[in-house]
């Protein structure tokens, strides 16, 4: 029985061999035979081409809203002054540029660093008049220091709302642009 077996599995791989033996340089000329037959491009589609083309009539979905159809599509307000703030900030969004939302970021971003950068200094400062503090034995030593701490910790909270103004004015231009229809990569 085990030797039908053996037999069995050197035929199927003596009668396999064959089938795999096609060279490679022989399936290289078919190929080119093949492409020989294939018909070429007639047509060659450029950048210039897909501006042509749009959306046909009989489309389920609406085109997208200019800038000065964003208000309108959004249900814009009904009193005049509404219309014309909504109208103005349009206006000035579409009026901008790439590189002035860029310095708007870049700009509002540095004003969080900066203040990051001063808090951190302060913070410093208080650590040391606090260590300069109790190492001290003069009493009027110790009053002058104690003063200088209280104003650099009262100096320390003011630059904390600086900082928090700072990342909400990030905010705000962010949702400015949301609303501008900016691309993103233009406040990033």
């Amino acid at each position: 029985m085990k030797v039908s077996r053996v037999v069995l599995a050197g035929l199927i791989v003596a009668l396999a061999g064959p089938v795999y033996a096609q060279s490679l340089a022989e399936i290289a000329k078919k190929e080119q035979e093949r492409r020989k037959t294939v018909p070429t491009a007639t047509k060659v589609y450029t950048n210039d081409d897909l501006k042509k083309i749009t959306l046909p009539t009989d489309s389920k979905e609406p085109p997208a809203p200019t800038t000065g159809d964003a208000a309108k599509a959004e249900g814009a307000p009904k009193d005049g002054a509404a219309k014309a703030d909504a109208a103005k900030a349009d206006e000035k969004a579409a009026a901008q540029s790439e590189n002035d939302w860029r310095a708007r970021m870049a700009t509002a971003r540095e004003d969080v660093r900066r203040g990051e950068v001063f808090q951190q200094a302060l913070q410093s400062r208080i650590n040391g008049l606090s260590a300069d503090f109790t190492s001290r034995d003069d009493p009027a030593q110790r009053a002058q220091i104690g003063d200088e701490r209280q104003k650099a910790i009262a100096e320390l909270a003011q630059v904390a709302k600086d900082i928090e103004a700072a990342k909400k004015k990030i905010g705000d231009i962010e949702e400015e642009a949301r609303r501008a229809n900016v691309p993103p990569g233009w406040i990033r």
